[in-house]
């Protein structure tokens, strides 16, 4: 097993929240808690039609997906897990994958691509397995390489932000 990790996770890109209804949530999120839409994404492979939210700004910007599936009915099922999914901002996404995977973690099928936001994509499975015995334990985790500005803003120690 490998113990130098060549990647960091910098910090929360995004959360992702699942419903029977995109209205509904809207109305939280946007009406109430006045988060901006600032796109959409709809995938029939993905069983998804999302509003893609944002919270605070810059590198410091929070991304809030609003998701309901096209098929109540179909896989994934995008609404049966209220809190769907946490995403992390990685700065080297492809030297993450690599080094995960040597070190047991299971992935989603899919491998990394790009995700409703534009940026490169893949996902931790929830489960682990024999094969690969380290997983999210119940939560689909997306890891999403961060762009150089958000690199930047986030690989600041927190040390060096604090007042001395």
């Amino acid at each position: 097993m490998t113990t130098t990790r060549p990647f960091k996770v910098l910090g929360i890109q995004q959360v992702a929240i699942g419903g029977t209804s995109k209205e509904r949530l809207r109305t939280l999120w946007v009406e109430k808690f006045g988060l901006e839409v600032t796109g959409n994404f709809r995938s029939e492979r993905e069983n998804v039609d999302e509003d893609i939210c944002a919270m605070g700004s810059g590198p410091f910007k929070v991304e809030v997906d609003l998701m309901e599936p096209i098929d109540p009915n179909g896989k994934p099922a995008v609404h049966t897990t209220p809190l769907n999914h946490i995403g992390l901002w990685i700065d080297d996404l492809p030297k993450a994958v690599n080094w995960l995977s040597a070190n047991g973690v299971r992935f989603a099928p899919g491998g990394i691509r790009k995700g409703a936001a534009g940026f490169d994509i893949c996902f931790v499975h929830p489960k682990s397995n024999d094969e690969f015995p380290v997983g999210g334990e119940g939560v689909l985790i997306e890891l999403v390489q961060a762009p150089p500005e958000v690199i930047a803003a986030l690989a600041v120690p927190m040390s060096a932000l604090s007042p001395r």
